[in-house]
């Protein structure tokens, strides 16, 4: 019997097909690696997709705030208008981006070349200059960007315009399109330069021969960086007083209240005064300034919540399972006081940016000279007779702080506990 099996056994082994030859040692690491690759793309991929995936919590959150249509399309507007200020040095700017100069390719907008370069003899070149330009266009070409300003340069070619008794103004100047005074006498080819269409002075001119547009686009970008800086360092500093207080609570919470009130009765403006008498008045000065006051605006807010939510019952249950108070304020406690936080966060952006710019308007904010809605409202309030100004300067500030407040506005509908938890 056994043999018999054997010998079927055999026989069956031998009708089997030939096994295919193993394949070589190149292709099994060719194998590896790519099934290496494939697993490597399959878990970058889900870091990525764990990184930026929302919780179901977040997900309600996020289709409230997009149920608010002008919330949600004030965001779009007000990220795309500040998007495009942080490159005001590409839109508005007195150098050209480009410029191929004798076969040579140049970075003016990057890169401070000295007018010897283009057979001049000064340190720094003036690309406003007819005589560089026409240097530039007999040994190459120059590409500038859609304004031809930046903030600070002074419109040398504008030749005035008459008013009815024939008499030639100066400064400030009404935008070309809007005016229908004649120009004044000038030679053609500064005439052919203040007409170019990069030439163009789409808002007019301030005081000083600048650019209105250039200046609102880097004033624009100050305003809201100034305002992005300061909310974000005085809610560190607020919500962290604010926790301590509440959290603690007795001694630390008396003598923080006490001083607080001492702090909260000295006068700001004052302070201003006198810091603009001794040092010259920049934007780090501000800030700091600033920021020693504007801390205490949360904090009371802050207090107010860690005082309710320290008795809770998962905070005693935490306590119990030995977690540091460290631990327990900023993991438990804190995002429960969020929400309230974020809410009132809006009025303190908007509030310095709105201090920045009633500063500006006393003269007591960022030096003579730089970009400045304030600035600008300042000079439209002087100058009666150009309205442009004081018209430029109010939307202008008008439309960041409604984008602003429209935006949060849908924030604190995405925040409700009403709507998410329904």
């Amino acid at each position: 019997m056994g043999s018999g099996r054997r010998k079927k056994a055999a026989t069956r082994k031998g009708k089997q097909p030939a096994a295919k030859p193993a394949a070589t040692a190149q292709q099994a690491a060719e194998q590896v690696s790519i099934a290496r690759a494939k697993a490597s793309h399959r878990g970058w991929r889900a870091r990525l997709k764990e990184r930026f995936h929302f919780s179901p919590i977040n997900q309600r959150r996020w289709e409230n705030f997009k149920a608010n249509r002008r919330g949600y399309w004030s965001l779009w507007i007000f990220l795309t208008l500040f998007g495009l200020s942080l490159f005001a040095e590409l839109i508005a700017n007195d150098r050209p981006l480009l410029v191929s100069y004798k076969g040579q390719i140049l970075y003016p907008v990057l890169v401070d070349y000295p007018e010897e370069t283009f057979g001049g003899f000064y340190a720094v070149t003036d690309y406003k200059d007819p005589m560089i330009l026409d240097e530039i266009e007999a040994n190459g070409w120059a590409l500038w960007p859609p304004i031809r300003y930046s903030y600070n340069t002074i419109n040398k070619d504008y030749p005035r315009r008459k008013n009815e008794n024939g008499l030639c103004l100066g400064y400030p100047a009404p935008p070309q399109w809007a005016s229908r005074l004649e120009l004044c006498e000038a030679p053609p080819e500064q005439i052919a330069r203040y007409t170019a269409l990069g030439n163009t002075n789409w808002l007019g001119l301030d005081d000083q021969g600048r650019d209105v547009l250039a200046r609102v686009i880097y004033g624009f970008r100050v305003s809201i960086l100034f305002g992005l800086i300061l909310t974000v360092l005085s809610s560190i500093v607020g919500i962290a007083a604010g926790a301590l207080q509440g959290y603690y609570g007795g001694w630390i919470d008396l003598i923080m209240q006490r001083f607080l009130e001492i702090w909260g009765n000295i006068p700001e403006l004052y302070v201003l005064i006198i810091i603009a008498a001794v040092l010259v008045p920049g934007f780090w000065t501000l800030l700091i300034v600033l920021l020693a006051f504007s801390w205490t605006t949360l904090v009371g807010l802050v207090r107010a919540e860690f005082l309710r939510t320290r008795n809770f019952e998962y905070v005693r249950a935490a306590k119990a399972l030995g977690l540091s108070d460290s631990t327990i304020m900023r993991k438990h406690v804190l995002p429960n006081a969020m929400v309230a936080t974020l809410t009132f966060m809006p009025f303190v952006l908007s509030g310095s940016i709105t201090t920045l710019t009633s500063l500006d308007f006393l003269g007591l904010g960022l030096p003579p000279g730089s970009p400045s809605l304030g600035e600008l409202l300042l000079q439209g309030k002087k100058y009666l007779e150009a309205p442009w100004l004081g018209i430029t300067g109010f939307f202008s500030t008008a439309l960041m702080l409604s984008l602003l407040i429209f935006t949060f506005e849908g924030v604190r509908d995405a925040l409700d506990p009403r709507k998410t938890f329904r």
